[in-house]
């Protein structure tokens, strides 16, 4: 069993974590929130500074409330892939110091990867074949998971992550910055059936529309649209009824295409991952959902939807269980597919 200390910084997050296989002995994160709220959105040379001030500190940290010496550590891991350039190398480059340093073995992880493992943390008994639904501000994934390192990726968005649309329409109705968390707190004082609006479909050339792949680039303009309506009607926006409708339209598209996936797959289990995997509304459509096909639906902890790096340990360990090491002179990759996981080791 790989005890792993590993370093997530692929955006605005420094996060140190050791995890021996599935059980999480310290994680530490240092949010930037606060740094990047005045610009509306995560500022990458802001991060690269900000990851560069902060990574020695949380590094320590996770060692002392891990009780764990560097003898005791069996491989050091680091996010490599995607993200922000500047923001991994930070991460990267403080890991593979440590693996020469400590003569430890190195490995790069895939940060959706991680997202996929932070099931594992809360559901040790995880186990392949499953469905994953990934749903993050960069990403909208339904990931047919096979086995470590082996993943298809059977439906995406066609233009904006789901998170990411959470945060434009909270630009859209002047709620700030991140957007899911302060939509979800209105939402719950809000009628989610007060405006309706399009859950966005891919038409397909043979007629009909694809089953797992969406959008949402559609329904954040029809947002836009209806707050400039209402604005001509009345003195102040129904702020609370506009969070319920978007949140509540958002959470019947990702469940509707997580169910239909699912049962056309044979897959009983669908494990949610990244941000939007906190927010209640999802939790409460896709559950209720689950339940009625006889489906087993995993959501981790909320502290680990959001970036962190117990989940960078997890996929890690396992990787290093089988055997899986990366070379030193890996490399950051702002993006790269699921599918190409095994590229980052040397098996």
């Amino acid at each position: 069993m790989a005890t792993i200390l590993a370093i997530e910084t692929s955006c605005d997050e420094t996060a140190v974590a050791i995890v021996r296989d599935r059980q999480i002995l310290s994680s530490i994160v240092s949010s930037q929130i606060a740094v990047h709220q005045p610009y509306g959105g995560v500022v990458p040379e802001v991060a690269s500074r900000q990851h560069v001030e902060l990574v020695n500190v949380a590094i320590a940290e996770a060692l002392q409330q891990a009780n764990r010496t560097w003898a005791e550590i069996d491989g050091i891991a680091a996010t490599s892939a995607p993200g922000l350039v500047g923001a991994l190398l930070v991460g990267l480059t403080a890991a593979k110091t440590l693996a020469m340093l400590y003569n430890k073995p190195f490995l790069g992880v895939h940060h959706l990867e991680g997202h996929i493992y932070a099931s594992y943390l809360s559901s040790p008994d995880l186990q392949p074949p499953f469905l994953c639904l990934l749903v993050s501000g960069g990403h909208t994934s339904l990931i047919y998971v096979k086995a470590c390192g082996h993943y298809e990726t059977l439906g995406q968005t066609r233009d904006d992550a789901a998170g990411e649309a959470f945060d434009k329409v909270a630009r859209l109705l002047k709620l700030g910055y991140p957007g899911g968390p302060v939509i979800d707190r209105l939402a719950a004082d809000g009628n989610p059936r007060a405006f309706p609006l399009p859950e966005g479909q891919i038409s397909l050339p043979e007629g009909g529309y694809h089953r797992y792949d969406s959008s949402f680039s559609g329904l954040k303009t029809a947002v836009l649209r209806l707050t400039q309506t209402l604005q001509q009607q009345q003195d102040s926006l129904p702020v609370n009824d506009l969070a319920a409708s978007f949140q509540d339209t958002v959470a019947r598209a990702l469940t509707k295409r997580s169910i239909a996936c699912a049962l056309d797959f044979g897959l009983e289990t669908i494990a949610v991952g990244g941000g939007v995997a906190a927010n209640s509304g999802l939790r409460h459509h896709l559950q209720a959902a689950a339940e009625r096909h006889n489906l087993r639906v995993l959501f981790p902890p909320l502290q680990f939807c959001t970036d962190n790096a117990a989940m960078i340990a997890c996929a890690a360990a396992e990787h290093l269980n089988l055997g899986h090491t990366s070379p030193l002179t890996l490399g950051v990759q702002s993006r790269m597919s699921l599918e190409a996981v095994m590229q980052l080791y040397q098996v």
